[in-house]
C-alpha cells in the first residue's frame, strides 16, 4: 500500500502592533517552523480593522489622523521589507476574521501566529476570529511586547502578585546587571535577565505560496484618505495633515526609520550620553530619544534598544544617561504587567481602588483643556502641540493630566480617551495605566502638580509657551507663566488682552478638585508638587534638585 503524501502546512503570521522583522517572536517562530519542516509556507497578513477607526465613547476618532499616517507608513515599510526577503504582506481592508477564514486552507493544516495581547478589545477580536474559523486553523499566541519576558520575572505568569507601585516591583527584578550607574536601590537581587534579540529572517526563510487572494496581495493603500474605506458609517473621516513647522520631529512610521533613529541617537550623535540632562526638554528633536511611536507600533523592539545600548556602553561610554534609557523601558514593562494583573479595572471610572470621586460635568471645561484654552500657558502650549502634531513631551503629559483631573476635576477617562485619539505613540497599557495613576486611583500617592512652578522650572524664559501660543509671543519672561497677573498697561505693552486674545484661567471657585484642595491652598498653579514626579518614582513636582531622588523623567515608557 502506497504511503500517503505528506500534507503541506501553512503558517499565517497575523501582524498587529508588531510591525517589524527584527526581534519579532511571531516571525521567528514562523521561520523556525519552516526550517524544521513543520511548515512549508508562510502568509504574512495585516488587517486595517474597521473597529480601530470608529468613534470612542467620548465622541473622538479612535485612531486620529497623525497615528493613522504613522500606522500606514509602518505597514508600507513592512511590506517592502518582506518583499526584500522574497515574501510579501497581504493587506486586508476589513475585519481580520474575514481575511483569516479565507486564508485558512481547509486542505492544509493551518496555524495562525500572533503576538499575545492582554486587553479586552484585542482579546474580543481574537475570540471573534476563533469563532469564525470553526476549527479550520489553530491560533498560537507568542509574547513579544516587553523588555523582560514574563516567564523571567519573579512573579506569577498572571502577575497577580505584582506590586501595585513600581518601586517594590523593580526591587524584586534584577537591574544591577544593567549598568554600574544604576541607583543602589536597584542592586538588591539578581532575578531576571534580558533575553537575546531574535534574528531577522533572511532571503527565502518565509516562503510565500502561490494562489493567494489577488485583492489582498495587491492591496497597498498609499494615503491616509485611503483608510476611509474602513471607517464605519457615521464616524469621522481621516485626512492627511500638514507637518507643523514647530513639530519636534518629522516622525515616519516603519522599521527602517526606527532603526535609523536608534543608530542616530546612539552611534551617529552620542546623544545617548546626555539623555539624563536633556530628558525634561520640550523643544527640539533631540531632548529625548523619540523612540516611543516606533515602540508603540512594534517597529522597534525594547530588547533591540537594550542590546544596542549595551554595545554602546562597551564601545564608547557608560554613564547615568545610558542606564536611564534602559530604566525607562522598565516602566513600559511595568504598565503592561500591571494591566495584565488588573484587566478591565484599568479602564473603570474609579480605577483600581474603586474610590468614588465627584467629577466636573461641565463640557466646556474639558473642551478648553483639549483646545489649549485653559489660561495656563504650560498646559495650553502642550495641548496645542499635541493637537497639531500628535506628540507631547513626557513633562508636558504629566502636567496636563494633573491639571485636568486634580484641578479641573474632569473624569480622567476623557483625558485618556483624547490621548488615544491624537497621540502618534499611543500604547493602550502605558496610556491608560498612566492616566488612572494620574487620577490617584491606583492606591499610590496622589501627585498634584504646581503648574506655575513647573513652568518656571522647565520653561524659564517661556520659549516653549511662546512657540505654541503666539498670542503671548511678546510677553516678558517675568509674566509669561502667569499672564493673568499683567496690569492693563502691561497688556497694552505686550500686545495681548487677557480675557480676549488669550483666556483668563478658570477661577479657583470653579475647580472641582475631586481629591480635595492641595496642601497650602495654591490656586491656578495646581498644588504642592508632592509625590512621584507627577506619575513616576520619588521625584517632586518641581525641579529635580534632590540628589537622593533616583526616579527618571523619561518620555516613551510613560504615556503613549
Amino acid at each position: 500500500m502506497a504511503q500517503a503524501p505528506i500534507q503541506k502546512s501553512r503558517i499565517i503570521v497575523w501582524f498587529r502592533d508588531d510591525l517589524r522583522l527584527h526581534d519579532n517572536p511571531t516571525v521567528h517562530a514562523a521561520a523556525t517552523k519552516v526550517k524544521s519542516k513543520q511548515a512549508a509556507e508562510v502568509v504574512p497578513l495585516y488587517c486595517f480593522d474597521p473597529r480601530h477607526f470608529g468613534t470612542t465613547p467620548h465622541g473622538s476618532k479612535k485612531t486620529g489622523d497623525y497615528r493613522a499616517k504613522f500606522l500606514l507608513e509602518s505597514v508600507q515599510d513592512l511590506k517592502q521589507n518582506l518583499k526584500s526577503i522574497g515574501s510579501d504582506l497581504l493587506i486586508h481592508m476589513g475585519r481580520p476574521e474575514d481575511a483569516l477564514t479565507e486564508l485558512a486552507n481547509v486542505e492544509q493544516k493551518t496555524t495562525i501566529l500572533l503576538q499575545t495581547q492582554i486587553t479586552s478589545e484585542e482579546l474580543s477580536v481574537e475570540a471573534k476570529v476563533k469563532r469564525a474559523l470553526k476549527g479550520q486553523a489553530q491560533c498560537e499566541c507568542v509574547w513579544g511586547h516587553t523588555l523582560y519576558h514574563p516567564e523571567d520575572v519573579p512573579y506569577k505568569l498572571d502577575m497577580s502578585d505584582l506590586p501595585d507601585t513600581f518601586t517594590p516591583a523593580r526591587h524584586k527584578v534584577c537591574y544591577s546587571h544593567l549598568s554600574k550607574h544604576a541607583p543602589p536601590a536597584s542592586q538588591i537581587e539578581q532575578h531576571a535577565q534580558v533575553r537575546a534579540a531574535l534574528p531577522t529572517p533572511q532571503q527565502g526563510e518565509l516562503p510565500l505560496p502561490d494562489g493567494l487572494p489577488k485583492a489582498m496581495l495587491e492591496c497597498n493603500p498609499q494615503a491616509v484618505e485611503d483608510l476611509n474605506a474602513v471607517v464605519p458609517k457615521g464616524s469621522q473621516q481621516l485626512s492627511s495633515q500638514e507637518l507643523n513647522e514647530h513639530a519636534v520631529h518629522r516622525f515616519k512610521g516603519g522599521e527602517t526609520e526606527a532603526l535609523a533613529r536608534l543608530k542616530y541617537y546612539l552611534w551617529d550623535t552620542d546623544l545617548l550620553t546626555n539623555y539624563f540632562q536633556t530628558r525634561n526638554g520640550m523643544l527640539g528633536g533631540d531632548y529625548s530619544t523619540k523612540f516611543s511611536p516606533w515602540l508603540a507600533h512594534g517597529n522597534l523592539s525594547a530588547r533591540t534598544i537594550y542590546h544596542e545600548i549595551k554595545k554602546y556602553e562597551s564601545a564608547r561610554k557608560a554613564n547615568k544617561s545610558t542606564y536611564w534609557v534602559i530604566f525607562e523601558l522598565l516602566w513600559r514593562d511595568y504598565f503592561r504587567f500591571f494591566t495584565q494583573k488588573h484587566g478591565n479595572k484599568l479602564f473603570a471610572e474609579y480605577g483600581i481602588t474603586g474610590k468614588k470621586l465627584r467629577w466636573n460635568e461641565d463640557p466646556q471645561a474639558f473642551q478648553r483643556w483639549k483646545d489649549g484654552q485653559t489660561g495656563l500657558p504650560l498646559v495650553d502650549a502642550n495641548m496645542r502641540e499635541l493637537k497639531q502634531t500628535g506628540f507631547m513631551s513626557n513633562r508636558g503629559r504629566q502636567n496636563v493630566a494633573s491639571y485636568l483631573v486634580l484641578d479641573m476635576g474632569v473624569d480622567w477617562r476623557k483625558g485618556a480617551d483624547w490621548f488615544e485619539t491624537v497621540l502618534q505613540d499611543y500604547d493602550v497599557c502605558s496610556n491608560w495605566g498612566n492616566w488612572v495613576a494620574a487620577a490617584g486611583l491606583t492606591g499610590g500617592r496622589i501627585n498634584h502638580f504646581n503648574i506655575t512652578k513647573q513652568s518656571k522650572d522647565y520653561d524659564l524664559e517661556g520659549e516653549y509657551a511662546k512657540t505654541w501660543i503666539p498670542e503671548l509671543k511678546n510677553v516678558s519672561s517675568k509674566r509669561i507663566h502667569e499672564p493673568w497677573l499683567m496690569s492693563q498697561s502691561e497688556q497694552q505693552q505686550f500686545g495681548v488682552s487677557i480675557g480676549q486674545d488669550y483666556p483668563a484661567p478658570i477661577p479657583s471657585s470653579q475647580l472641582v478638585r475631586p481629591h480635595g484642595s492641595p496642601e497650602g491652598g495654591r490656586n491656578q498653579g495646581g498644588g504642592t508638587g508632592r509625590g512621584r514626579g507627577g506619575k513616576r518614582g520619588h521625584g517632586r513636582g518641581g525641579r529635580q534638585n534632590d540628589r537622593h531622588r533616583t526616579q527618571p523623567r523619561g518620555e516613551y515608557e510613560r504615556f503613549g
